[in-house]
């Protein structure tokens, strides 16, 4: 349960008379009702409300929802307020200084929220409020975008009134403005007033359903012990939202912090342990060069492929087991970029013709008609943001020349070769520009440490093994 779900849950008991005891002692809600008739009955005599303010539509019992305790009535939004009067239908320019204009996204969780809040001059405020001049204690409820939210004004608080928002006045001293708020807050008033909206692409609640819309309407006391238990739990509320969100942040960034972990003990030699029977790896290094000799004889390398640059003791950044060699990847495998393709050349989905995987700077682009690879290999990203990632390739596949393929000449295992140039992070020596890139001259020259051919075997056994779990941890 998040923190809404929570904020919800807390207002269903309260509107249910769940959050809080009742009190036998305290009047009864019938009583405040005929107090409040009263005293409207009263207002209409002074010319302060109209005769169709006394007007209260009979509520049906097929209209009440649920019970409610004893000593509590249901009762009309329209029949406990003063007033409720829609803004102006038009809008109005920030000018930068003067009073707030209340707008919906400045109608908060019950409060103003006033950062950022357009302001406007005395006449334009005037102008605004000829129908009524917001008061403390008036509630502000926005009726689009979003629909549902509501904001109690505070004292000394002059506002205007933005477009698509209503102004609810409950009748003062007979009603806890923080309680109406919360109630249409409630989960039971927004499916009532926003989920039965007639909006199509927004959201929206007409004057016409908000007026008369049932309430189950507590004793006076009451409303004030629930408002106090409310204002009690959410500061909880907030802060359990804030641990939770932190957990989900960990639980989300949990899997790639695991597979991080793996790949740096792995590179390090403390994902499995060695065996004294391997063929150390300065028997493969040797190997490798031959095969490289080779390949120069055959015309298939040239022979600047063959020159090593020496390794210094500065260079080295970690230990690694006994039988490991440093290296630097030119010595052991060869990189080639591949060639351009035009945009349109390239397909988002695969089909009959657009058959073979397209990779790019950022790892696969779409699919493409012809292909200039075939086996499996690690491709590395060479430009864009995602410069320095590592991708597997499998089949026949076009690269562009934005990815760089890399060939071990068959001496070492290929996806030891991905892993641990994955676990490399090449991204750290991409150029600090708008349009980040690698050098394949940079990333030839950067080290990496060559275990020998049985433990690369191992090592990838080990980490396919632990991915396996950590994806299960995902649909968890």
């Amino acid at each position: 349960m998040n923190a809404q779900q929570l904020k919800n849950a807390i207002l269903q008991e309260a509107i249910t008379g769940r959050l809080v005891p009742q009190d036998p002692n305290d009047e009864p809600a019938s009583v405040l009702l005929d107090r409040i008739r009263k005293e409207k009955a009263k207002l209409v005599k002074e010319g302060k409300l109209k005769k169709k303010d006394l007007e209260e539509k009979p509520i049906t019992k097929e209209e009440i929802p649920f019970e409610i305790p004893k000593g509590w009535e249901w009762c009309r939004l329209n029949g406990i307020t003063e007033l409720i009067e829609d803004c102006p239908h038009t809008t109005a320019p920030d000018e930068g200084v003067g009073y707030p204009l209340i707008r919906t996204p400045n109608v908060g969780y019950g409060k103003l929220i006033l950062d950022g809040v357009h302001r406007v001059s005395e006449a334009v405020y005037n102008k605004r409020n000829q129908r009524a001049v917001p008061q403390a204690n008036d509630l502000i409820y926005a009726r689009e975008a979003t629909a549902g939210n509501v904001a109690v004004i505070g004292n000394n608080q002059k506002v205007c009134l933005g477009q698509r928002t209503v102004l609810v006045r409950p009748m003062k001293n007979q009603i806890d403005s923080n309680w109406l708020a919360f109630f249409i807050l409630s989960p039971y008033s927004y499916r009532g007033l926003v989920g039965e909206s007639t909006g199509t692409t927004v959201a929206h609640v007409n004057l016409s359903d908000f007026r008369p819309f049932i309430l189950p309407l507590p004793p006076l006391a009451e409303q004030h012990r629930i408002v106090a238990k409310i204002e009690e739990l959410l500061p909880k509320v907030e802060e359990y939202g804030k641990a939770q969100e932190a957990l989900d942040k960990l639980n989300a960034e949990l899997p790639e912090r695991l597979k991080k972990s793996i790949l740096q003990e792995a590179i390090t030699g403390k994902l499995v342990p060695q065996d004294p029977n391997d063929e150390p790896a300065s028997v493969l290094l040797d190997k490798i060069r031959k095969e490289k000799a080779k390949l120069v004889k055959e015309g298939k390398l040239k022979k600047k492929d063959l020159i090593e640059t020496p390794i210094s003791k500065d260079e080295i950044p970690f230990e690694i087991p006994e039988s490991w060699e440093w290296v630097r990847i030119k010595s052991i495998m060869s990189l080639q970029a591949g060639k351009n393709v035009t945009s349109s050349d390239i397909k988002n989905e695969q089909n009959s013709l657009f058959t073979y995987p397209c990779y790019g700077g950022n790892g696969l682009r779409g699919y493409v008609k012809k292909y200039n690879n075939i086996g499996c290999y690690p491709l590395i990203g060479r430009q864009g943001a995602l410069c320095g990632n590592v991708n597997m390739a499998q089949g026949k596949f076009w690269a562009t020349e934005h990815a760089v393929v890399t060939d071990g000449y068959n001496m070492t295992d290929v996806k030891w070769q991905f892993y641990f140039l994955t676990a490399l992070n090449l991204n750290r020596f991409a150029t600090a520009t708008a349009q980040p890139g690698l050098a394949v001259s940079t990333i030839v020259e950067a080290l990496i440490p060559l275990p020998p051919l049985a433990e690369q075997h191992r090592i990838v056994a080990k980490i396919e093994e632990l991915l396996t779990k950590i994806d299960k941890l995902k649909t968890k």
